[in-house]
């Protein structure tokens, strides 16, 4: 399938769990896709971006380690994207790398995720948390922040920052997981 066939094939992606679930495991099964998605998905000013990213998200959700070959392509483009509907399943992608990384079960992540890409999440998911985003870039970046904290001792004093700063502005999802990370932080730190 060409790059173009897929961008056509992506027009048929919606909301729907099975729709999102079905063009996933069709990468999964045609690794070579791929490259072909991300292209799509770093075609930031196109809608059908959006559709991409939705894709890529179920892909990385299913199989994370599919999503290896193209961390530098991934991480090197994701703060371009800029579309709501798009924000949210990068900054998700970006949150599984890291729960990967820092799971207690051996995986390929745990190699894979060179420091380089994780200065660039890092950067990402500040970026997302600084800027006016709905919650979920939010909540799945100060997760993500909250556990690169562990190798990289300033960041929890920047997120509990922007966390208390922020605090008073949020919706109440974001109040809440405010509450949970800075109670997480509190008992690092003690």
């Amino acid at each position: 399938m060409t790059t173009k066939q897929l961008y056509k094939e992506l027009n048929y992606v919606n909301h729907s769990r099975e729709k999102r679930l079905f063009y996933a495991n069709m990468v999964i099964s045609n690794p070579d896709l791929i490259p072909k998605l991300l292209e799509i998905l770093f075609l930031v000013d196109d809608k059908v971006s959006c559709r991409a990213a939705w894709v890529y998200e179920f892909m990385c959700g299913e199989h994370l380690e599919a999503s290896i070959p193209y961390l530098d392509t991934f991480t090197m483009h994701m703060n371009k994207v800029h579309l709501d509907p798009a924000v949210r399943p990068v900054a998700k992608v970006c949150e599984y790398l890291v729960k990967a990384y820092y799971s207690k079960e051996q995986n390929q992540i745990k190699s894979a995720l060179l420091p380089i890409y994780k200065e660039r999440i890092i950067e990402a998911c500040f970026d997302w948390m600084i800027n006016d985003e709905k919650i979920a870039p939010k909540a799945y970046a100060m997760n993500a922040l909250y556990l690169l904290g562990q190798d990289y001792d300033w960041i929890h004093s920047e997120l509990v920052m922007i966390l208390e700063r922020d605090y008073q502005m949020q919706s109440s999802g974001f109040k809440a997981r405010a509450r949970h990370i800075l109670k997480k932080v509190k008992k690092n730190n003690t």
